[in-house]
């Protein structure tokens, strides 16, 4: 068997931000990367220029998540505030350059909305997009958006936008293990599943379907998987799609719950076509959930091979995972498998992402008649794995195709350990594997 080539060097290496990274995410088109770090800052990045779009000062306190959203911007800030901004429009891209970059201050955004939102939990939102004219359209008019309940911290709210209204609010309550009772640390509610670590919502498969994507009932059909302070993770259905709304948890059942953890979770992560889910945390373990099974007969497992922050590769093949020491370690999700260590941060890495798939929609776009990339060039793009660290440094690499690798999961692998890199972040994505 031939070895892996030895692992790339950054393809860039930005440097807009002088505090750490917190959030990264990139475009559907793979066109802007954005960054947000503890400062509030924010910044989008050209992925032809490798220049900055805008920055500017988006919450008072660090960036816990931030999302292009159609023609605007979601960031989710700690200063409990959830803010909706106009994107700048297209500004003409210069060739792509090689080395590093830095920001030129370009634009600020301009405030659409606001939501107050609740914080304690470092956990960031989840966003559920709809489009409208069909999928070659692009235009997304109407979305849901999962945070924290406002007032117990191991609940959660679904919010519509734009016109945020709460449509679905308290979900779990009544229903998560040992009784709810009033607590004195600050959290409105003590039980042994602790607050929410983390979330992701998405379509069930019944409500992929079945339901037709028009605004009075595309948000009915929906899952949410959450992953708890006691190192547990539930999947949550709505399972009342007659009615719209729903308060106090009510037609919200917990399909399955699992626990791999010892320790509290620190993110989850869930596929394109949401048929896994990986959660991180602070014991060194990876776990893996299989979304298309809705019972606890067969369950996840987990693996040892350590790290912090992850995403994946095409249909959940490859994922990465940053650490706390810095560095980015590459495992196939079949076997967990060492692929390779990427080396550049000097501590820990806090983000991650990678690009998009390159579809033909991607293909046909032209933003600039004149500046347009070769097909070639789009591939190539969409391999990229952007890493953020506590150095404020955002990091591009170049990734090869990994395409020997099968996308289907399997169950009872067991990975090695590589020492005290704990978990505190995690993230799965698809991305052709060329």
């Amino acid at each position: 068997m031939s070895s892996l080539p030895s692992a790339p060097s950054p393809l860039h290496i930005i440097r807009s931000h002088s505090s750490a990274i917190s959030a990264l995410s990139i475009s559907n088109d793979n066109e802007r990367i954005y960054s947000g770090d503890i400062s509030g800052l924010v910044v989008i990045t050209s992925t032809r220029s490798i220049r900055s779009l805008a920055s500017w000062k988006a919450h008072a306190d660090g960036l816990l998540g931030v999302q292009e959203w159609g023609k605007q911007v979601i960031t989710h800030g700690r200063d409990n505030k959830l803010h909706v901004w106009k994107r700048p429009t297209p500004i003409p891209s210069l060739t792509i350059g090689g080395g590093s970059a830095s920001t030129s201050g370009i634009l600020e955004l301009e405030l659409s909305c606001s939501l107050d939102v609740n914080a304690l939990n470092f956990c960031r939102f989840s966003l559920l997009s709809h489009t409208t004219g069909g999928r070659s359209s692009g235009v997304e008019s109407r979305a849901l958006i999962a945070v924290p309940n406002l007032i117990e911290s191991s609940l959660a709210d679904i919010w519509t936008l734009p016109s945020m209204e709460r449509v679905h609010a308290a979900i779990g309550k009544g229903r998560l293990d040992g009784p709810v009772i009033p607590g004195t640390d600050g959290r409105a509610v003590k039980n042994p599943t602790g607050i929410i670590m983390s979330m992701h919502l998405f379509p069930t498969p019944y409500g992929a379907r079945r339901i037709s994507d028009t605004a009075s009932n595309s948000h009915r059909a929906l899952s949410l998987i959450c992953s708890y302070e006691n190192g547990s993770v539930k999947l949550w259905q709505y399972q009342n799609i007659e009615k719209e709304r729903s308060i106090e948890g009510i037609g919200w059942n917990c399909v399955w719950s699992f626990k791999l953890h010892g320790e509290s979770i620190m993110a989850t992560a869930i596929s394109l076509d949401y048929s896994m889910a990986l959660s991180v945390s602070a014991d060194h373990l990876i776990g893996r959930y299989d979304l298309n099974k809705n019972s606890t007969v067969d369950p996840p497992n987990s693996v040892n091979p350590a790290g912090t922050v992850y995403r994946t590769k095409r249909p959940g093949n490859v994922c990465a995972v940053g650490g706390w020491d810095g560095r980015v370690r590459l495992f196939s999700t079949k076997s967990f498998k060492s692929l390779g260590t990427l080396i550049y941060h000097k501590t820990g890495v806090q983000a991650l992402v990678f690009a998009r798939a390159c579809t033909r929609t991607h293909t046909r776009a032209s933003p600039v008649a004149d500046d347009e990339m070769s097909t070639e060039e789009k591939a190539d793009r969409s391999r990229w794995l952007i890493s953020g660290g506590k150095d404020g440094r955002v990091v591009v690499w170049a990734l090869m195709g990994f395409s020997t690798i099968r996308c289907n999961c399997h169950r009872g692998d067991r990975g090695q350990g590589t020492g005290d890199n704990f978990f505190f972040n995690v993230s799965l994505r698809m991305m052709d594997s060329g």
